[in-house]
């Protein structure tokens, strides 16, 4: 198998954004929600892209210590020049939850590779890096990262700092630099590069705000990897910045839209999310005719309670499906919902780990799915929310995924592979808080053309 890069994912929906860059770029991947099966590889002929679709955005460094050697260590033996650790677009992280720095380092370690060329810039997804600096759009208004109305005020991982480097100093040692899109866009942009690395930079932040910079940063990355395997950190801004060079070099056939999506009701959408774009998809679902089922998230700090509640929602919605109707189970309608603060409250007065209850949470609207798929045999189901979707995603059981359309811009729609033939073809869509369009939930019940 000659693969040109291989990936882990730090929560399910950027997993499958990347996986949606390099498909519809003409390169066969293949995503895993765990280390790659050979008995799946084996079927699927020349794939060229192999990732991980991971949960470390939600966990702890001992975790990462622990848990992500595993991965790094599965993807090495695939051989492939380029490796990436792939963050959120909006670069979710702090010292003690999703530590992109620590994970940068473990990264390092076992590839043995001498930098980590950073690039969080994706301007298809409205994600713009300048001078090191990130800025993300939010109702079409660009925002340095620090000030964005919603990443600013993050639950879990505010974004107090835009600066790239500055932002990873607090969760690594690792010497840090900027090459910008001035350097990159010149003619010793490669000399430039190897002479931040000789001086003893670890990790390398490349801007990326248009296709000319992204095919530049692609260039570097690829250049050197010729010589000695690289370890990426970044966004699906990686993949757009390598297939930007490689079409630029001619080493791939132009880019083919990606195929219309079909209808599919009745369809149902499970959402952890709280974030305000999600407020906006559920509220158009439910002027829609879609039917809304709130989830009561405090439940799940009791066992016994939350099995209760979990098989209250589970017959609520196989019911409505029975009767062809779109259904939506939430936890939260956006940032200021009163469910989030009975939530919070709930929590820190009983002094439960959160990332047990999140855990949790994810794994109830998993079990949610599965009773869906099994009970009336829906084709397709939509997870809102990075942290969570990952949880529901393992608890359905698939072994693996390959992108089949776009719903949106970083949110495909995806074919599960599995051993078991309860769940093996189902089609679903991962979809992270900030992503897509107010009728996007619509778009998957109606399909393309309908919406």
């Amino acid at each position: 198998m000659n693969l040109l890069l291989t990936f882990y994912g730090d929560d399910f929906t950027g997993s499958s954004a990347v996986m949606e860059v390099l498909v519809f770029a003409g390169i066969p991947t293949v995503l895993f929600l765990d280390t790659p099966s050979p008995t799946i590889l084996a079927k699927l002929g020349a794939v060229q892209a192999v990732g991980i679709a991971g949960i470390a955005r939600s966990k702890s460094p001992d975790w990462m210590d622990k848990e992500l050697p595993r991965f790094f260590n599965a993807l090495k033996s695939l051989n492939a020049p380029v490796m990436h650790y792939k963050t959120c677009s909006t670069f979710d992280s702090a010292p003690d939850l999703g530590s992109i720095g620590r994970a940068t380092e473990i990264g390092l370690t076992i590839t043995e590779a001498s930098w980590a060329p950073l690039i969080v810039g994706a301007p298809a997804i409205g994600r713009y890096q300048i001078f090191g600096t990130l800025f993300a759009t939010h109702d079409s208004i660009a925002y340095r990262l620090d000030r964005h109305p919603v990443m600013a005020i993050h639950p879990a991982t505010p974004m107090k700092e835009a600066d790239l480097c500055r932002h990873l100093k607090d969760q690594t040692d690792l010497r840090k630099a900027v090459v910008d899109w001035r350097e990159l866009l010149s003619s010793s942009a490669a000399e430039t590069v190897q002479k931040v690395i000789n001086d003893g930079a670890k990790i390398i932040a490349l801007d990326a705000f248009d296709n000319a910079t992204l095919a530049a940063s692609g260039k570097v990355i690829w250049q050197q990897a010729q010589d000695k395997k690289v370890f990426a950190v970044g966004s699906q801004g990686v993949e757009y910045a390598l297939v930007a060079h490689w079409r630029e070099a001619g080493l791939l056939p132009a880019a083919k839209p990606p195929p219309e999506i079909k209808p599919s009701e009745p369809l149902l959408v499970v959402s952890g999310s709280c974030s305000e774009i999600t407020a906006r998809q559920i509220a158009f679902a439910q002027a829609h005719g879609f039917t809304i089922q709130d989830l009561d998230a405090t439940k799940a700090l009791h066992s016994a309670a939350w099995e209760s509640e979990i098989s209250r929602i589970e017959q609520n919605t196989l019911a409505a499906l029975a009767l062809g109707r779109n259904v939506l189970v939430c936890t939260a309608r956006g940032p200021h919902d009163p469910a989030i603060a009975k939530f919070n409250a709930a929590l820190s007065s009983r002094q439960y780990q959160a990332e047990t209850v999140h855990a949790r949470i994810g794994n109830g609207l998993g079990q949610i799915v599965k009773a869906a798929r099994t009970g009336q045999k829906i084709r397709r189901t939509i997870f809102s929310g990075g942290d969570t979707s990952g949880h529901a995603m393992l608890a359905v059981g698939a072994e693996a995924m390959m992108a089949i359309g776009s719903l949106a811009n970083g949110v495909p729609l995806l074919r599960l592979l599995s051993n078991d033939p309860r769940f093996d073809g189902m089609e679903v869509a991962l979809k992270g808080g900030q992503m897509g369009d107010d009728a996007l939930f619509l778009r998957a019940a109606r399909g393309s053309l309908q919406a």
